[in-house]
């Protein structure tokens, strides 16, 4: 098992986590709001694209980190990715 030590790449996976938190709180006022839903399409979109952005910076970090397999990375990706 591998664990985020870094923590400067802590933070930054942090506070691009924090920032899809807000991201979302908007779309809910969108929904709440009754907004036009291609606007909520294009902020939910937006919204899973950081999520991935954060998804793929912690990889990158365990894979920099090398306390795993390659081939244990490549299942994780194929099986969260």
């Amino acid at each position: 098992m591998s664990k985020l030590s870094d923590p400067i790449k802590k933070k930054a996976i942090r506070s691009r986590l924090a920032r899809v938190e807000g991201q979302l709180r908007g779309v809910q006022r969108l929904i709440d709001d009754e907004q036009d839903c291609e606007k909520i399409a294009q902020q939910l979109s937006a919204a899973r694209k950081a999520l991935d952005k954060a998804f793929f910076a912690m990889v990158g970090c365990m894979m920099e980190q090398g306390n795993l397999p390659p081939d244990h990375v490549a299942k994780m990706l194929t099986k969260f990715a």
